[in-house]
């Protein structure tokens, strides 16, 4: 889920930077500092929006820059357990698709695709039902729910999200709209 929050911090301004826009500098080194951080708390956080407040500057002996105190609203990518979330298929492999979701990629295996039993269409590179013929394909938009999640602060990149699509109103959005039309007919009837 998207974010806006609300952080503090200290930012050190080099004494080369002292002459210049002070909150433009300060924020130049608030991109440089935070952007694709990642906290257990609030997530990855994308970007910068906008600072609220600037401290006056403090000065520590032996070090030529300021240091200023800094409030400052940022926006913020943070999965959650059970969310539902919107991507798109970026690949398929014979285990499954890797959907990407924000600025992170899961993992939708492929026995958690639909209930009908997948096959990998390695000439095609899809994934296509046995029995219903339902087929998941690179730049397919997709609705999955998080299963799985685990955050590596450290290590983002080397972070984990694993999705399913086996419930009611999930899946590739364009199975979800035939399902629509499907029941919209039926109720014409």
């Amino acid at each position: 889920m998207y974010a806006r929050i609300k952080l503090r911090d200290t930012v050190r301004v080099p004494p080369s930077k002292l002459g210049e826009d002070i909150e433009k500098v300060i924020h130049s080194l608030l991109w440089e500092q935070f952007e694709g951080r990642l906290d257990r708390e609030y997530g990855i956080i994308i970007g910068i929006e906008s600072i609220e407040e600037i401290g006056e500057g403090k000065i520590i002996e032996g070090d030529g820059g300021v240091y200023f105190d800094v409030v400052f609203n940022a926006i913020c990518f943070r999965p959650l357990l059970q969310e539902v979330v919107e991507g798109e298929v970026i690949e398929i492999v014979e285990f499954g698709a890797f959907v990407s979701i924000g600025p992170f990629d899961a993992l939708l295996h492929m026995s958690q695709v639909t209930d009908d039993y997948m096959v990998f269409d390695e000439k095609n590179k899809r994934l296509v039902g046995r029995e219903t013929k339902k087929a998941l394909q690179e730049g397919d938009k997709v609705r999955a729910r998080i299963v799985s999640l685990s955050l590596k602060e450290r290590e983002p990149e080397k972070s984990k999200i694993g999705l399913t699509m086996r419930q009611p109103w999930l899946g590739a959005l364009k199975w979800i709209e035939e399902e629509i039309e499907k029941l919209m007919k039926e109720r014409e009837v």
